[in-house]
């Protein structure tokens, strides 16, 4: 990629933001060093390691690089016979034990996670050198007893030389010859040896080596001669334990050596792994979505066979809060743009985004835009945007940029995106219009994908006559004298000099005589101009108000939707109720007929009283079970048959043969209709029954299938609910469950079904609305609004009766 032209579209501050996320140096020199590449297989690579990566955050959030630190300049020391230290060793430790528990996290959900985990299979730690250096080395980064045998001896030893001299120097400290002439009860050190503080005055009454004095003379630090051979002693057996200290960390320092290659491609890994969870942090910060990228299409002299589909794309460096989303939609036979407007910032935002993005997705980043966006894999990007005037080159800005254009003229190729702000600018207005002109002319007829700036009337005029170019323009707020930044495919944009100037306070008299001055018929094409402009902003606007009015009616749909569903439930539980509190009322009048016949029995009194009177009973209860049993659940499981059986669904009264089988239902072939019903409304064929007495309740709304599946009988059918929860599901299950709730809902009369997705990565989202444009139950589908979950919802209308 031209270098150049990603400093002028401001990449580097995206890798800086993007660095910003990084867990460790590793994974930061990465992000800085991260370029948009060329190669379809590694962009595709890229944009997946960061879809995953999205997944993975939002089902395991706490997942990282742990306490990994680039520990190559060590490894590096160690391959070279340095010896580390006990800190640098327990740097090592650390990033080993972070690595292996991302490489066993993997191991379990590679099916899952395929890009990160064959990142993960580079982090398997060399065998045994995490517990060397545990066994080592302690958590405070110092030698551990327990490293060597002779140290832990030296240690032992140390403690009894420390212990018996102390004792010996209190046992002068308390010498009542010696006491009087000490400054202080005390022993303190003085050049690693232990001393006592004896007043100057007292010299000669405590024979020793004076190693020390106080400021004011009047205290000599002295060494008494009689532990003179106790600090040695003391000291030689901890320069023997620094040695033995000293070897064991040489040890461990050959042992990470010996490893250097495997440790350095083990911190490259993490690094790479840890640069995919920033680029889903970034991702998720910037609501960005997943692009779709393409490859060129085979080129032709009309067309470089591009794609550029931009929906609400969002300047990734402006403040959420205040960037306005823009569409940059060409279709399959448009491949130049020529944005012309009032000079107010907003054309060169709208290249700007349209060049940033691009680069983004072709580095594996996620684009701030809509889902379904979608782009060609451009071989370069070249770009000329912002004041390149030179003081030390003496060239002025016009200059600057015929030069800056002349180079991208020399390597621009026909799948390159060439973007050229103010193109023609800085000199003569009739020969700067008519070299702009001739640029565009050039690009277009290589042909090359490339979107152009210009205030030049006459590129407005080039735009609409030549076939491949189009005309947009930036709106601009006569009101407010501000930009409004949103951007206009078709239209060419308005001058507004004129209308600026009068807002500002010019006189209406010079206004009205630069009025006279212009051209008529370029008065005309203005006056033209404007009328469209107006008659789409009042389209626009009526839209809004339609929109709104849309959304508003539709909360009250599905306000009903949901009382009408609560009065269902509510129903199911009263008959529930009813039921239990029948049979309950069954049992208890059994039992105490029962209980009567017993006491009868012993009284040897005739039975036939209660006989009959249990007989009205039980007919009672049958009533009462067949009048509440479509309420109640059966208490037995039905039988289940076997594929290829002849079987008849009750509720239809038609027979078919079983050619599908699921934990609850089945699929029966009926004609050349599939039905999907539960095991109990199915009767094993030749078998009679006579059916269920109705409930005294509204019967269900009848549905009848789709016209594409005929024949096509009446059903009745159990309502699935009105919403769908897919989340964290695979996407071929997702669709499955999907397509059965669907069928079911459509069944019984569902007006439409709520379908949860979630935001994610958007590829479960692109799914599931690609399978509701094909599905026959399905009318139309749409987006959810900000309160029922916005994108992470989509609403699907059934198909009426009527269709």
């Amino acid at each position: 990629m031209d270098e150049k032209s990603l400093h002028m579209l401001e990449f580097p501050k995206i890798l800086e933001r993007l660095a910003g996320y990084a867990a460790f140096s590793a994974s930061a020199e990465l992000a800085h060093a991260l370029r948009p590449s060329t190669d379809f297989d590694e962009v595709a690579r890229r944009q997946a390691c960061t879809r995953e990566a999205r997944h993975l955050l939002s089902r395991h959030a706490e997942i990282s690089v742990g306490g990994a630190r680039d520990v190559r300049p060590l490894v590096t020391r160690a391959a070279r016979a340095g010896v580390l230290l006990g800190h640098e060793l327990l740097e090592i430790k650390t990033t080993l034990e972070s690595a292996r528990d991302l490489a066993r996290f993997f191991e379990r959900r590679g099916q899952e996670f395929p890009h990160l985990a064959a990142i993960a299979a580079r982090m398997a730690p060399p065998p045994g050198l995490i517990e060397a250096i545990s066994r080592a080395v302690s958590e405070r980064g110092e030698v551990l007893d327990s490293a060597s045998p002779r140290l832990a001896s030296l240690r032992s030893e140390i403690k009894i030389a420390h212990e018996r001299l102390l004792g010996r120097l209190n046992a002068i400290m308390n010498d009542p010859k010696v006491a009087p002439w000490l400054q202080e009860s005390l022993i303190t050190l003085r050049n690693d040896r232990y001393v006592l503080p004896l007043k100057a005055e007292g010299k000669g009454h405590l024979r020793g080596i004076v190693h020390d004095q106080s400021a004011s003379g009047a205290t000599l630090f002295i060494e008494p001669l009689a532990v003179v051979d106790l600090n040695n002693a003391w000291h030689e057996l901890q320069l023997a334990a620094r040695d033995e200290e000293r070897r064991i960390l040489a040890a461990l320092s050959a042992q990470v050596g010996a490893q250097a290659e495997a440790i350095t491609t083990l911190v490259e890994a993490l690094a790479e792994f840890d640069l995919a969870l920033m680029c889903a942090k970034y991702a998720d910060d910037l609501r960005a979505a997943e692009p779709v990228v393409l490859p060129f299409r085979p080129a032709s002299p009309a067309h470089p066979g591009s794609t550029l589909r931009l929906y609400q794309a969002r300047h990734p460096l402006i403040d959420p809060a205040r960037v306005v989303p823009i569409d940059v939609v060409l279709d399959d036979k448009t491949y130049a743009v020529v944005i012309t407007g009032p000079n107010t910032g907003g054309k060169t935002v709208s290249l700007k985004t349209v060049g940033l993005l691009v680069l983004m997705a072709q580095a594996g980043l996620h684009i701030p835009a809509q889902s379904g966006s979608t782009l060609s894999l451009f071989a370069n990007v070249f770009a000329d945007i912002g004041d390149e005037q030179s003081i030390e080159q003496s060239l002025s800005t016009f200059s600057a940029h015929i030069t800056n254009i002349v180079r991208i003229l020399k390597q621009t190729t026909p799948q390159a995106l060439v973007l050229l702000d103010e193109l023609g600018a800085g000199t003569d207005p009739q020969e700067g219009s008519a070299l702009a002109r001739a640029i565009l002319a050039h690009l277009v007829a290589l042909p090359v994908t490339c979107l152009v700036a210009t205030h030049y009337p006459e590129l407005k005029a080039f735009a609409h006559a030549t076939p491949g170019v189009v005309n947009a323009s930036v709106e601009f707020d006569l009101q407010t004298l501000q930009p409004t930044y949103h951007l206009t495919i078709g239209l060419p944009g308005r001058s507004n000099a004129l209308a600026i100037a009068e807002r500002l306070g010019l006189p209406p008299s010079i206004v009205a005589a630069a009025r006279e001055m212009l051209n008529p018929a370029d008065l005309r094409a203005e006056d033209l101009l404007e009328e469209i402009h107006r008659q789409r902003d009042l389209a626009q606007r009526a839209r809004a108000e339609a929109e709104q009015a849309r959304a508003e009616a539709e909360a009250l749909r599905q306000e009903l939707a949901r009382q009408l569903e609560r009065i269902e439930e509510e129903r199911q539980a009263i008959l529930r109720q009813a039921a239990e509190h029948a049979e309950a009322e069954l049992a208890a009048l059994r039992a105490e007929i029962e209980r009567l016949r017993r006491e009868l029995a012993r009284a040897r009194l005739p039975l036939e009283a209660i006989k009959r009177v249990a007989e009205t009973v039980e007919a009672l209860g049958e009533q009462a079970e067949k009048a509440l049993s479509p309420a109640v659940a059966p208490t037995t499981p039905p039988e289940r048959p076997e594929l290829g059986e002849r079987v008849r669904i009750r509720s239809l009264g038609l027979e078919g043969t079983v050619v599908a089988q699921g934990d609850e239902d089945v699929e029966v072939q009926l004609g050349n209709l599939r039905l999907r019903t539960g095991l109990h409304d199915i009767q094993r064929a030749g078998v009679t029954e006579t059916p269920p007495s109705p409930p005294p309740a509204t019967p269900r709304r009848r549905k009848t299938a789709p016209a594409s599946a005929t024949p096509s009988p009446t059903l009745i059918a159990p309502s699935p609910g009105l919403e769908l929860d897919l989340r964290g599901q695979r996407a071929d299950d997702a669709l499955t469950a999907l397509e059965r709730h669907l069928e079911a809902a459509y069944l019984a009369g569902l007006p439409f079904v709520r379908i949860i997705h979630g935001k994610g990565t958007g590829r479960l989202r692109q799914a599931i609305r690609e399978a509701l444009g094909q599905n026959p139950y399905v009318a139309t589908w749409e987006r959810g609004l900000e309160g029922e979950g916005g994108d992470g919802v989509t609403i699907a209308r059934l198909k009426s009766e009527a269709t």
